[in-house]
């Protein structure tokens, strides 16, 4: 789905991100429009940052709200080389350590030359239609809604259950 928009002789695309191909970290296709009617929001995931014990409160966001949000891990290994795992050290790490059942991807770019097709579609406003932005640090969120249209992202320092992010769930 693709829609052409005038802003001030620019030209926009607006792409779906539903169309977007990714898979799980078993090598399983995890198919985005599933979510079609639920909010998403997609962090970058690190094992070994800081930010790490994010994942107990992604765990919670995930079990209060999961009848219209579903959370997505997506490993990342650009930062600090803080994601150095395989798919089986990162699977085991968020389910020994946080006892995650949200849907963790395989571990992808989230910037540069080698970025994923989502985090371009979340990054780029000629994509998504609403803002451009650039992945500073593992942890870092972006919500979107259950109509597919990004509404925010937050920083690594904005905690999954912060209300910036949950007055969107409710």
């Amino acid at each position: 789905m693709a829609t052409l928009i005038s802003k001030q002789s620019k030209t926009i695309e607006k792409a779906s991100i539903y169309d977007i191909k990714i898979n799980a970290l078993n090598g399983k296709p995890i198919r985005l429009s599933d979510y079609k009617g639920k909010h998403i929001l997609f962090v970058n995931v690190a094992s070994k940052c800081g930010f790490t014990p994010q994942y107990k409160d992604l765990q919670h966001l995930y079990e209060t709200y999961k009848s219209n949000l579903t959370v997505i891990g997506v490993p990342c290994n650009q930062f600090g080389k803080q994601e150095p795992g395989n798919a089986q050290d990162i699977e085991s790490f968020c389910e020994l350590n946080f006892g995650v059942t949200f849907p963790i991807t395989e571990k992808i770019e989230v910037k540069g030359s080698n970025q994923h097709p989502l985090y371009a579609w979340l990054t780029q406003i000629q994509k998504n239609s609403s803002s451009s932005s650039k992945v500073k640090w593992n942890f870092q969120k972006y919500l979107v809604d259950p109509k597919g249209e990004l509404i925010n992202y937050y920083y690594s320092t904005t905690s999954p259950t912060s209300s910036k992010i949950v007055k969107y769930l409710k």
